[in-house]
């Protein structure tokens, strides 16, 4: 007897491409003529002229008819295609202004009823501005994000210096975002962490550190339409001893997203992120190593022009714990998980490249006069968006570290040092962000067409379909009998080929 398929999905996955290839084989079939040739088919009459003027015909003579013009063709319009590398802002792209959903997502346990304080939390942010308006503007962002993320993805190879990268991927979403102070821009500096460095690293100016072929290199970017910011992060590999890592912290990644929900325990959603992490191991050179959740590092609520939501904000730990808090309608989560081959726990080190302007800072007097200018300076060009000294020398702040510390020491700036795990250990990252909407969780994560869409498109098109005859339709269900017949992969060979949802 052959093996059944588990469930709708796997069957839809299995049978859709072949009852599409027999159905179009067998409409192939009705439409030759009975000697095998083609048909010729042959263009209007108004279609055979050249698009360049209209022809004019003679009309019978005898019949004294005056010359006759045909109809002008109109030429189709060119859809607005991407450049390479991507400098082509997105209001050319989509010129409607709307731009696509993420990924939606039913939310695990449905929950019908709220608490009263979150009710009237939900409501007091919904009416500071139109629900409809922030969508669209986060789903700007990520646009923006995918299209840079995608080239990135390709032409990132070793022996590249991390300025390039960086510059590369900041250039590509200032042109995409249409920067416009703090209309639209970069929502943080490009983090190019690598190996045991886990996050907060982007190189300052005079930085010449190369990408090497044994390299593991997360990329965190940043992208904001009128504050609200788009936070993705991945990690690229260029051999295959660390694969497993990077499953691991991909596979908890998407675990965290999928539990994410309204009224959802952050305590218990840290503990699911762990389980999947930590189920997995690493081989390097003969010795095995676990992968654990780096217990320091959480995922984020993000809040507009402020990337950790303030101290307000609320985190997303990678290990169990007893935090009791609840996710709430309307709440913006940067869901990150981070993983590692050493101890899991990463402390402050090295040249500290990220700062930010504290949002509610207490005033200070400031005695430095170069303090001063520079506080003015970061107010009008970043207010408290994430920002680097590359950023600053851009704007023309090249004698700044002075009166930067000077800022940070007042507690008027935060630092944001790089974190690193044990030296000799490798490190990985996964990133998306997720809007809880009020009957549906939605992933910022836009892409053409998703595995997950295709099935749902599949299935719509399976259900409808209409046979020419019942002849043809008994013929396509012989031959799916006799497919049917031959056994079907094992579940490991059915996991293995089966693409992850989100990356």
């Amino acid at each position: 007897m052959p093996a059944f398929p588990n469930n709708l999905t796997h069957a839809l996955t299995i049978f859709y491409p072949i009852i599409a290839k027999m159905t179009a084989e067998v409409m192939e079939a009705k439409e030759k003529p009975v000697n095998g040739k083609e048909e010729e088919h042959t263009q209007p009459a108004e279609e055979e002229g050249e698009d360049d003027g209209p022809e004019e015909t003679e009309a019978n003579p005898a019949n004294g008819e005056a010359k006759k013009k045909k109809k002008k063709k109109k030429p189709k319009k060119k859809k607005a295609e991407q450049s390479d590398p991507p400098r082509i802002g997105l209001s050319k792209l989509f010129p409607s202004g709307v731009y696509p959903e993420g990924e939606i997502q039913p939310y695990k346990d449905d929950n019908a009823w709220r608490t009263t304080s979150e009710e009237k939390r939900y409501l007091e942010r919904t009416q500071m501005e139109d629900p409809e308006v922030t969508y669209n503007n986060i789903r700007r962002a990520a646009e923006v994000h995918r299209q840079v993320r995608q080239h990135a993805r390709k032409h990132i190879k070793p022996g590249m210096t991390m300025m390039e990268i960086v510059e590369n991927i900041e250039d590509g979403t200032r042109a995409l975002v249409e920067e416009n102070g703090f209309e639209s821009g970069i929502g943080f500096p490009t983090g190019v962490s690598l190996n045991n460095c886990a996050a907060h690293y982007t190189p300052n100016p005079g930085d010449t550190t190369v990408l090497q072929q044994g390299d593991v290199l997360k990329i965190d970017i940043g992208v904001h339409v009128k504050g609200r910011i788009c936070d993705s992060a991945f990690t690229l590999t260029f051999d295959h001893t660390y694969d497993k890592l990077l499953e691991a912290v991909q596979a908890a990644t998407n675990t965290g997203i999928r539990e994410a929900g309204i009224d959802v325990r952050l305590g218990e959603l840290g503990a699911a992120i762990q389980e999947t992490m930590e189920s997995y191991e690493v081989e390097v050179n003969g010795k095995v190593f676990p992968v654990k959740s780096i217990e320091n590092l959480s995922g984020h609520t993000i809040t507009p022009y402020i990337i950790h939501g303030g101290h307000k904000g609320k985190s997303v730990m990678l290990v169990k714990n007893d935090d009791q808090t609840k996710m709430e309608e309307g709440e913006y989560f940067a869901i990150e998980t981070f993983g590692s081959t050493g101890r899991g726990r990463a402390i402050e080190g090295g040249e500290c490249s990220h700062f930010a302007k504290i949002h509610d800072a207490p005033h200070v007097p400031l005695r430095l006069t170069s303090a001063k200018s520079l506080l003015n300076t970061i107010t009008k060009t970043f207010g408290t968006l994430t920002f680097c000294r590359r950023h600053l020398h851009r704007i023309g702040e090249t004698r700044h570290l002075l009166g930067l510390n000077h800022l940070v020491q007042q507690g008027i700036v935060q630092e944001y040092p790089p974190l690193y795990d044990q030296r000799g250990s490798m490190t990985a990252q996964f990133e998306h962000t997720v809007l809880l909407r009020p009957t549906v969780k939605e992933v910022m994560y836009p892409i053409n067409v998703t595995q997950q869409a295709r099935w749902r498109i599949g299935f719509a098109m399976i259900l409808p379909i209409r046979w020419p005859s019942f002849r043809d339709g008994g013929l396509v269900l012989r031959k799916l009998a006799m497919v049917v017949q031959q056994p079907f992969p094992s579940k490991d060979d059915r996991s293995a080929t089966r693409p992850p949802v989100f990356f």
